[in-house]
């Protein structure tokens, strides 16, 4: 680890260790005036009595000769600004510079920002909802972001304007966005919501929708002078209309006279309603019998009849009446046949979108739906991460303390082929050779007040030591100076990652790009999945510290995490990175240097200056708590920038998301480094993974 060279001028030191102090050689500030150096003259003597150090006559020196003492030209004022104020920010309101929030009282200008009070910053946001900060540091009508905006109105980031949606997925299920308002549809990406089917854009019902009956576009007959009806998704002839009647039983015709119909008291004619009608007398389907009443007046139901079922696989019949003897149909084209387990291959009451149910989706909590067909209804995977030891090598543990809690392999019988984990490693950052053992831990908590966002474990990676003060296997070492972990050479960061982003780290708006494009002390968790049939996006938690914060903000010690998702699905990032936060115009990775990107992020820290060794050395008002730092070793005090005292800080916890296509093999790779060096270390808590059948954001929010 190479030593950081500190601006002692921007840390919390006392001012007269600061005058006092200096490097061999070099002059040292005294408390009254600058010397210059051994042997150096004091300044020139003042004859003009005007306390300006220079002088002259009163009414004609090369100075100011206005006698107020400082050298402005004529202005009077006892300042050097020149502006007749008499202070020292040449402004001329008479007020001097600010030099933090605390000075600024005026309740329209709050702010300090580069010596002025103002009303706002684009940073420090605190214009009333519906309004946003400019770049001039006024407050305007419009939005910035989705928290400007009132009620359940969205951003809209191109315009500044607050609307009812941008994207379809600010929509519920069954809507789209047009023209910034939810109307109804649907796509692959939007399903539709519960009971309802996608057919070309519009949510249909199947089960009960005669114009759509069993599947999209499916229209039942137009049965004369009766009601179309479409029943558990078949079609039906209902009531006959005004004063007709049906009298011969024969839905071929409807209700087909006005006159009373009239029968001999149990003659039976022959009666079939299956459909289509053409399936009569094909395997198993038959007619039946319809008996004339014994007023003679009508006939009663159709009795005994056949009509077309579901085929029951290796029966020998031809239930559904096709012509065909113990087929395997695949009516909803999901892959799975009838006989391959798919317990839901046309509409019925209990699945409206036979698509989207077969064995390798997952199951929806609360839908009333056995999705997976496991004979279940809304039964998600049980969880499975209690008891895990917290020095696990076993990389599938890993996968079960972040709540993936089913595996499968590769290439198993169509029958058996679930989603799940198919394999899992714990490697460095380049995919090659082992992290250090310390580097990686399982953790049923971090510190004294982060728990599990769900189940009972959380998947701990670091740069340092994946512990914190208390806990064991492994134990803690202090995140600053930090440790180098000893598993050299350091490797590169991710190749094709690094090809994508032009062969150098990106990095926050003004900050330092570092040319070190190794990443020290790398840690990376990979994870081979299957997704479900039934999924198009999918979520974790995450939780990022970094001891770089606040001294090297924005300096080229950016620390970082990425999570690189390879898949087919093309609505993701260009260089597959998901671990990033969209501002409306870029995508930030996840570092300490979010702190300059993106304040409403890194929100579990001490405000105060950043930056202040070799960065920006500027305000960040951003934090919003320091509890959940106690007892990780990040809450400790550290000799850090003035005012900003704790060894580092944290985002709190966020919701990272990426999208998949259904049904494919995708792999993920979470990996934390060092940049620049093996020291100030960093760390990230990963928990709760979530499927879900909605496409999402890419990127990582709040909460």
């Amino acid at each position: 680890m190479k030593c950081r060279s500190l601006d002692l001028m921007s840390l919390a030191l006392p001012l007269t260790l600061l005058s006092l102090t200096g490097c061999p050689g070099e002059d040292v500030p005294s408390a009254t005036g600058f010397s210059g150096g051994t042997g150096g003259t004091s300044a020139t003597t003042d004859s003009d009595s005007d306390s300006d150090s220079m002088s002259g006559s009163e009414t004609s020196d090369s100075n100011s000769g206005d006698g107020d003492g400082d050298p402005a030209t004529g202005d009077g004022d006892g300042d050097m600004s020149g502006d007749g104020d008499g202070d020292m920010s040449g402004d001329g309101d008479g007020d001097g510079p600010c030099m933090s929030d605390d000075e600024c009282t005026e309740a329209n200008a709050p702010i300090c920002e580069e010596g002025e009070c103002v009303p706002c910053t684009p940073e420090q946001d605190i214009c009333d909802i519906g309004q946003y900060c400019t770049e001039d540091n006024e407050c305007l009508v419009g939005c910035l972001d989705d928290d400007d905006c009132p009620n359940d109105l969205v951003c809209d980031m191109d315009t500044n304007t607050c609307t009812g949606c941008v994207e379809d997925l600010d929509c519920p299920l069954g809507s789209l966005c047009s023209d910034g308002e939810c109307v109804p549809g649907c796509t692959d990406q939007q399903p539709c919501q519960d009971g309802f089917s996608c057919c070309e854009m519009s949510c249909e019902d199947l089960v009960n929708d005669p114009l759509n009956c069993g599947d999209c576009g499916n229209a039942c007959p137009d049965f004369p002078n009766a009601e179309d009806l479409c029943i558990d998704g078949m079609c039906g002839m209902g009531d006959c209309e005004g004063n007709w009647n049906d009298c011969n039983g024969d839905p071929q015709d409807g209700c087909e006279t006005q006159a009373q119909c009239a029968c001999v008291p149990g003659d039976t004619i022959s009666c079939y309603t299956g459909f289509p009608a053409d399936t009569e007398g094909v395997g198993e389907c038959q007619a039946g019998e319809r008996t004339c009443n014994d007023q003679g007046t009508g006939y009663g139901a159709c009795v005994g009849q056949v009509i077309p079922q579901l085929e029951i696989c290796n029966s020998g019949l031809d239930e559904n009446c096709n012509g065909q003897t113990d087929e395997n149909p695949d009516a909803d084209n999901d892959g799975w046949g009838v006989c391959d387990n798919d317990c839901c291959d046309q509409v019925s009451p209990d699945c409206s979108s036979p698509g989207l149910v077969n064995p390798g989706a997952f199951e929806v909590d609360g839908n009333d739906v056995d999705d997976d067909c496991d004979g279940a209804v809304d039964n998600p995977v049980p969880l499975c991460d209690n008891g895990l030891a917290s020095n696990s090598n076993n990389p599938d543990d890993y996968a079960r303390a972040i709540d993936l809690c089913q595996f499968t392999s590769e290439n198993p019988p169509l029958p058996d082929r679930i989603w799940g984990v198919i394999d899992a490693n714990l490697r460095r950052a380049n995919d090659s050779g082992n992290p250090n053992a310390n580097s990686r831990s399982i953790r049923a908590q971090y510190g004294s007040v982060i728990t599990p966002e769900n189940g009972q474990r959380i998947a701990v990676m670091s740069s340092g030591y994946a512990s914190y003060p208390g806990a064991n296997n492994p134990g803690y070492f202090a995140f600053e100076a930090g440790q180098d972990m000893g598993v050299n050479p350091d490797v590169q960061a991710p190749a094709g990652w690094l090809a994508a982003n032009g062969d150098q780290f990106p990095n926050a708006p003004g900050c330092t790009i570092s040319n070190n494009t190794t990443a020290h002390d790398s840690v990376m968790f990979q994870i081979r999945v299957r997704v479900p049939t039934n999924a198009n996006s999918f979520s974790t938690k995450m939780y990022f510290f970094s001891a770089e914060y606040p001294e090297y903000v924005c300096t080229d010690f950016n620390d970082m995490f990425i999570t690189l998702v390879e898949t087919n699905d093309d609505d993701n990032p260009n260089d597959t990175n998901i671990a990033v936060y969209d501002d409306g115009n870029n995508l930030w990775p996840v570092g300490v240097n979010l702190v300059s990107a993106a304040p409403g992020l890194f929100t579990q820290c001490d405000n105060g200056n950043i930056g202040c060794a070799g960065g920006p050395n500027l305000p960040y008002n951003g934090c919003e708590s320091e509890n959940e730092l106690t007892g990780t070793g990040f809450d400790l005090n550290a000799g850090a920038c003035a005012g900003n005292d704790d060894i580092g800080g944290g985002t709190g916890w966020l919701t990272m998301s990426g999208n998949v296509e259904p049904g494919e093999v995708m792999e993920i790779r979470f990996v934390i480094w060092d940049t620049a060096d093996s020291g100030w270390d960093s760390l990230v808590l990963l928990d709760h993974w979530q499927w879900s059948v909605q496409a999402a954001n890419p990127g990582v929010e709040p909460g």
